[in-house]
């Protein structure tokens, strides 16, 4: 049996072996996949104090997108989306001037959920992703740093930002 795409968009079966004819539309493809789930990314336009030692959720003021207006960037700093499902999230950021260990996590619901990077160095930066599931309700994400000295973060789209998108619907 072949399938073929035809001009309107849509998945046709050929007649193969006496199976009968079947046609799919695209909407019916895209179930279970994320194409249209949400997504956003957002970075830090002010640079943060963060005190030493301690996590610290990291406030993300700047939206670069927010396709289902799911990430708060004035007052909770946490993507909730509306729609269950998979989600890569990841981000990170760039501490001060002096040499210090800098730890990146992801929170799920007020909890560290995974570390995504723990970095000594001389510019310290922590950056990673996870993959982590959300109810499209009452599940929320955030993005908590620290220093192991207190610092100021550094600030811009390349350099302190927090992004997530649903990799494919529950």
């Amino acid at each position: 049996m072949a399938l073929v795409l035809n001009g309107d968009g849509n998945l046709t079966g050929l007649t193969a072996g006496g199976l009968p004819d079947a046609s799919i539309t695209q909407s019916e493809l895209a179930v279970g996949v994320a194409g249209t789930g949400p997504a956003f990314s957002a970075y830090q336009s002010s640079a943060q104090t963060l005190s030493a030692n301690t996590f610290t959720k990291l406030q993300f003021q700047t939206e670069e997108f927010d396709t289902a207006n799911c990430f708060d960037n004035t007052t909770n700093y946490r993507f909730t989306p509306t729609v269950a499902g998979y989600y890569q999230a990841g981000g990170g950021f760039g501490g001060g001037t002096s040499q210090c260990t800098t730890i990146v996590a992801l929170y799920k619901n007020g909890s560290n959920i995974k570390t995504l990077a723990n970095s000594p160095s001389v510019n310290p930066a922590s950056y990673g992703s996870a993959l982590v599931y959300l109810n499209g309700t009452t599940d929320y994400i955030e993005l908590y740093g620290v220093l192991s000295t207190g610092q100021v973060t550094g600030t811009g789209i390349s350099g302190t930002y927090f992004q997530a998108v649903m990799v494919r619907a529950a």
